[in-house]
């Protein structure tokens, strides 16, 4: 009997899992293609970062707003990206940032009636965008590969967490 699959997808000389390298640059190459051109389309079409709109969909789902820290959490930044993203949010009018009574140092954000209408306007430029890019995707490909990863977030969420 031959070698298992798990066997051979692993490099006898380094130990190398090269299924596990293979699937990092399946994953990444076409997230990464996608991220640059919403980048630019969200530059060109509004005027704003990718990270913007990030922030602005986080918000439009926490009706009630987020703390800073939630919202960095959420975003997978750093406190300090959000803070300064944020103060330009602010002076945009955009958000809302209150300090909480029972800690002065913690700021709850949200949405002002004018993000909430801002955030929709680029949603639905976003949607279609993301349908116009995965266009030549088959329905069932895409239903299959939106299946696979939400069982590798799973997957990720238990082993980054635990």
């Amino acid at each position: 009997m031959g070698p298992t699959i798990e066997e051979e997808s692993v490099d006898e000389t380094t130990g190398v899992d090269r299924q596990a390298v293979k699937l990092w640059l399946r994953l990444y190459r076409p997230i990464s293609l996608i991220e640059r051109e919403l980048r630019s389309r969200f530059q060109r079409e509004f005027g704003v970062s990718l990270s913007r709109f990030d922030a602005l969909s986080a918000l439009d789902r926490a009706p009630e707003g987020l703390l800073m820290g939630e919202l960095s959490d959420r975003l997978l930044v750093t406190n300090g990206n959000v803070t300064g993203l944020i103060s330009r949010m602010l002076s945009d009018g955009l958000v809302t940032r209150e300090a909480q009574p029972q800690d002065r140092r913690s700021f709850r954000v949200a949405l002002t009636a004018s993000g909430r209408a801002t955030f929709a306007r680029m949603a639905r430029a976003h949607a279609g965008w993301l349908s116009e890019l995965l266009a030549d995707l088959p329905h069932d490909s895409a239903a299959h590969l939106a299946d696979h990863s939400e069982a590798l977030l799973r997957s990720l969420q238990t082993e980054t967490n635990g």
